[in-house]
């Protein structure tokens, strides 16, 4: 969601930090920016609504050592300048990520003591609060534990004190924030490529820790006030991982790059050896039942988890949106395993369904895209994707490295009802699998084909059963996500029961059919939605291919060993949204309304 970027060092460099490390942050979505630095000892705050283009006109190539800056996506109140972050009250200016849950109740309390509120963010409230628990302790640390005591909710919040021009401090709950070690200099940021071309060690914080950093040295404090040692690690990657390479946007390289994503992710954990088929993976046999919980595309990834992981396995498995995972009765006990999917390691909802089930007494596992994340850290067991930096809104590579795992998790847990022979098949399949990816990836002549069908619709249609309907559901997301166009996705055998009645001449209707088992069904489907006048583009494999007149198109992919169809039938949806996008001139990478990271409920 919003980005922070923070810098306290003797070179002097904040306000290029700021900026450089907010351009690198515009992928988690934003619609308004600004940042707060030292000048000639006071603090100087600028911000603008819309781009971070904005900012920069106004700025000269002042020399500061010390800032914060922030890129704000809505959450209370509209996106303008007044509302934008950085705040400041009293000696306080803070920019803040995430949500202040009782600020309405802090506000009036701080209205009756003489505050008066510019703005309608919970952030200002935050940000006064602060300056009133000061202005009684004057010790910065104690205000902290004592803010943190008070307040309800998720928060990373940078923070300047006019008292204290020497140190930026952090404070962390529920919402991701890390602290960047350099030489004479040092950082906070949402995220690491923010700073990545600054330095490339960090420092992760727990849920309610708080840090005092200045240009030699870093502080950390638990939520009790007691100082703590912390763990420096180095980022695994490098600039050169959240850079464009060449590629007009982030997610056009990001599709590309999954060829490379899967053969990492599937030789992270599983071996050639048929006798020891995995490392490094838990053991899954004491489970009776798995409950996975995600949003969005994760949610997706996990409908594909259930259906292989009951048919290979023969355990039960749910598959529950987190946002809704607290509000139902829940069957959980230490028999319950609890996956908890998402590619940032922070998204709210689901490190909520996480505390839910530890409370429950259920297991849980993460599987998450970024190491040290909230997420993983509360997890009991975790499972690394190994996707690399994921900078487009709209996820790609990160969902099918969620489809991988899980994939393997089903062959984990199930192998043992698999045939050798059958073993072995896989295995050669999974070989392969990496360049039938490419070959499908680089058939850019007949998607654009069918995105010149589709770009000027204004409802689509896509259709399937089994597997191919939660890839459906995945492909309708990824082309409304970046196009804006309407789209639905439906059971295929759910069509006669009301949806049928949208299907006019002209509409269009993509239907997924992988699966040779229920294949005829499907086509019986597809034929009543064509004699009704619907538009249709068959995505099929070779082991369901037939030639007929029920389409206008079709896209053949290979066929593959099940577990790992679903990586192949993606790819040509993913494909044709971003050419439907491109066509319709849409912002790709950063789409209207939608943020990478959600971290908040």
């Amino acid at each position: 969601m919003c980005g922070i970027v923070g810098y306290v060092g003797k070179k002097n460099d904040a306000l290029k930090v700021l900026i450089e490390g907010l351009e690198k942050l515009e992928y988690r979505g934003y619609d308004s920016a600004g940042i707060a630095f030292l000048d000639n000892n006071k603090i100087q705050i600028i911000k603008k609504q819309g781009k971070i283009k904005n900012l920069k006109q106004f700025l000269q190539n002042e020399k500061a050592k010390i800032g914060i800056g922030h890129t704000r996506w809505a959450t209370h109140g509209f996106p303008n300048e007044i509302n934008s972050h950085p705040h400041h009250c009293g000696k306080m200016t803070i920019v803040h990520n995430g949500i202040i849950e009782n600020y309405n109740e802090i506000k009036k309390d701080l209205i009756d003591k003489g505050y008066v509120f510019q703005s309608e963010t919970d952030t200002e409230v935050a940000c006064a609060l602060l300056d009133y628990i000061y202005n009684k302790t004057n010790d910065i640390n104690i205000t902290i534990q004592i803010f943190q005591n008070t307040v309800r909710g998720a928060y990373a919040i940078g923070l300047i004190c006019d008292d204290d021009f020497e140190n930026l401090y952090a404070i962390k709950k529920n919402s991701p924030l890390i602290i960047a070690k350099g030489e004479d200099e040092n950082y906070i940021a949402s995220d690491m490529p923010a700073i990545l071309k600054f330095t490339n060690r960090f420092i992760t914080l727990n849920n309610g820790d708080f840090a005092k950093i200045n240009s030699h040295e870093i502080k950390v404090f638990n939520k009790n006030g007691t100082e703590i040692e912390k763990e420096v690690k180095k980022f695994e990657g490098d600039a050169s991982s959240i850079d464009k390479n060449g590629y007009e946007h982030y997610m056009q390289k990001e599709i590309m790059e999954q060829p490379e994503v899967i053969k990492r992710t599937l030789n992270e954990y599983l071996t050639n050896n048929m006798d020891q088929l995995f490392k490094n993976m838990p053991n899954f046999s004491e489970y009776e039942k798995i409950h996975i919980v995600a949003c969005g595309s994760a949610m997706h990834a996990g409908l594909i988890g259930k259906s292989l992981i009951e048919e290979y396995a023969n355990i039960p498995v749910d598959v529950e949106i987190a946002s809704e995972f607290r509000y139902k009765k829940l069957f959980l006990n230490e028999k319950s395993l609890v996956i908890a999917v998402s590619q940032s390691g922070e998204t709210a909802d689901t490190l909520a369904a996480v505390e839910i089930a530890k409370q429950h007494n259920a297991d849980t596992l993460g599987i998450i895209n970024v190491v040290g994340s909230s997420i993983a850290r509360e997890t009991d067991l975790v499972l690394y994707t190994k996707a690399g930096s994921e900078i487009a809104v709209a996820t790609t590579k990160a969902y099918s490295a969620q489809t991988a795992l899980l994939s393997l998790i089903a062959l984990n847990i199930g192998q043992n009802n698999i045939d050798r022979g059958e073993l072995k098949e896989l295995l050669e399949c999974i070989k392969k699998l990496p360049t039938q990816m490419e070959i499908l990836l680089n058939n850019d002549k007949l998607y654009q084909e069918i995105a010149q069908t589709l770009y000027t619709q204004k409802d689509i249609f896509f259709i399937g059963r089994d597997i191919d309907y939660a890839i459906a559901m995945e492909g309708s997301l990824k082309l409304k996500e970046i196009s804006y166009i309407h789209s639905e996705a439906y059971p295929a055998g759910e069509l006669k029961h009301g949806t049928i009645s949208l299907i006019e001449e002209g509409t269009p209707v993509i239907a997924v059919v992988t699966n040779k088992e229920i294949a005829e069904k499907t086509i019986s489907n597809i034929k009543e939605v064509r004699s009704r006048g619907a538009d249709v583009t068959l995505l099929t494999n070779t082991n369901c291919d037939v030639e007929s007149d029920f389409y206008h198109h079709k896209i053949v992919i290979p066929t593959t060993h099940k577990l790992i169809q679903p990586l192949l039938t993606i790819l040509p949806l993913q494909k044709i949204s971003y050419e439907v996008a491109k066509l319709r001139g849409a912002n790709i990478d950063q789409p209207k309304n939608l943020a990478k990271s959600v971290t908040v409920e």
